[in-house]
């Protein structure tokens, strides 16, 4: 069953743009041979189409075997050797006895009620609930490469739908897994992205936890964003930053009187935000009495100006964002228990940079864009040992601090580099940097030349006599400053393993 070209393209960019978007890779289609009973490699990821041996199987053998005759999908969390025995001949070409963490999914493609084929695909390993999910999302993708099947048994004709159709299913994998302006495909930030998913389009309390500077306000808005309230307002309130005296003022609005200094009529953020959504902000700052009132706008959403008799009604999608341990505030009498299982109906933990490490480069890279376009400055690549020294960093500040340290690395730059040198004091550790904690000239000195061969060496690809004459050096005494430094040449040869 040789598939025409133009299928094979459109299944090409499929398998891509789901391996960037989701980190799915080696896909599989294999097409039902209801003529001997056979399900058929049809289109894998990285081959050539109408090329290779044919691999079959009966229908209900081996795991895809059995995903075509039952019509019921597959979820494996982990490849082991013991599932070598319920292979078969399809299962091997795309799995093999892969000993790795990886996962597996595998869903039937059909026409109405019948199984066409199956599509699988390996991961990597991720929480079950993530792992549920991609499966679900899969199986939407399947019901379209079904239908296209269909269209390329029927009439090569109607090909050009398939092509259209694989264009709107590339946007819709980037929305579904990925928020827009959000940065990080780590595993922890995926199940952020997963719940963020789940509640954007409902009216339910949000409750976003998570350290100083990991971008709960960011959270906030993806959630807005993906849902029907998208275009109506987004008002945000840090509740840190107002003073009790005013806050019941800012939060419900006042009438002309109502205190001193009241000269007018007010709207406070709640009727600001009527039909769309409340953010607020740092929640576990907010008084007792505030907690109080709160309660009951959320409960009822009614509330008075102060100063005011009549009561006003609003529909407001509230979320609320804390980094406070609000268990033990309600356990010293600072939070309201009531209020906190009001405003906790659909908590989200945003994990710090620290727990997400393969991220830092993704976001450096893109605060190093923004920022060089906002100056006006042509930086345009972060070296290797500023690399190591922002990876072995803790980030006690998150995300906010990495974007402050990359803005002022930009400023510092003068050659369109960042150096490890432009990078703040903090970060400067023996470990990264190559120094000592004692700080003399001598040892300043090694330090930043270590740094500049290690740059020479990368921009010759590790061959040591073009990084000597780039420095005005012999090959002899590079020879020397390379062992002093205990700088592994071959880290930077193209192909290396471990190459920048």
């Amino acid at each position: 069953m040789a598939l025409g070209g133009d299928f094979s393209t459109a299944m090409s960019a499929l398998y891509s743009q789901l391996e960037q978007a989701t980190g799915m890779y080696a896909g599989l289609l294999a097409i039902v041979d209801r003529e001997h009973g056979e399900l058929v490699a049809d289109e894998r990821a990285g081959a050539e189409p109408r090329t290779g041996e044919r691999v079959a199987v009966k229908l209900g053998e081996g795991m895809l075997g059995r995903v075509a005759a039952t019509g019921e999908p597959l979820l494996v969390v982990q490849i082991g050797p013991e599932l070598s025995e319920q292979l078969g001949a399809l299962d091997r070409i795309q799995c093999g006895l892969e000993t790795a963490a990886l996962a597996w999914l595998a869903v039937p493609i059909g026409h109405g009620q019948e199984v066409l084929g199956t599509l699988s695909f390996l991961c990597p390993p991720a929480e079950r609930e993530v792992l549920d999910a991609e499966l679900q999302f899969l199986g939407l993708i399947a019901g379209q490469v079904g239908l296209a099947v269909r269209f390329r048994q029927q009439s090569k004709e109607r090909l050009d739908t398939l092509l259209r159709e694989n264009e709107r299913l590339q946007e819709q994998i980037k929305k579904s897994f990925i928020p827009d302006d959000m940065i990080g495909r780590s595993s922890a930030m995926r199940l952020v992205y997963f719940h963020v998913e789940q509640v954007a389009d409902s009216k339910t309390t949000v409750l976003i936890r998570g350290e100083t500077g990991v971008g709960k306000e960011r959270i906030a808005q993806a959630i807005c964003q993906g849902g029907a309230r998208s275009k109506r307002p987004f008002v945000r309130v840090n509740c840190a930053a107002l003073p009790e005296s005013i806050i019941e003022s800012e939060l419900f609005g006042h009438e002309k009187g109502a205190f001193t200094g009241a000269l007018s009529l007010r709207k406070g953020r709640f009727e600001l935000a009527d039909t769309g959504t409340l953010f607020l902000d740092e929640i576990g700052e907010v008084s007792p009495s505030i907690q109080a009132k709160l309660l009951r706008v959320l409960q009822e959403g009614s509330f008075e100006r102060v100063g005011g008799t009549q009561t006003l009604k609003v529909d407001v999608r509230v979320i609320t964002a804390t980094n406070r341990n609000l268990e033990q505030m309600i356990e010293e009498g600072k939070f309201r228990i009531d209020l906190y299982y009001r405003i906790n109906v659909f908590p989200i933990y945003v994990p710090p940079l620290r727990e997400r490490r393969s991220d830092i480069l993704e976001l450096a890279d893109y605060f190093l864009e923004k920022y060089s376009r906002q100056n006006n400055k042509p930086v345009v690549r972060i070296s290797t040992p500023a690399i190591d020294m922002l990876m072995a960093y803790h980030w006690p500040g998150n995300v906010r601090e990495l974007e402050n340290v990359i803005e002022r690395a930009v400023l510092l730059s003068q050659d369109g580099v960042v150096h490890g040198f432009h990078l703040p004091p903090t970060l400067q550790t023996a470990e990264a940097s190559g120094t000592t904690s004692k700080g003399t000239l001598q040892e300043a000195v090694d330090g930043i030349e270590r740094e500049m061969i290690s740059e020479a060496l990368k921009s010759n690809r590790g061959i040591m006599a073009k990084a000597a004459r780039q420095l005005g050096l012999t090959e002899r005494t590079m020879g020397l400053r390379v062992r002093k430094h205990q700088i592994d040449p071959e880290r930077f040869r193209s192909g290396a393993p471990n190459a920048p």
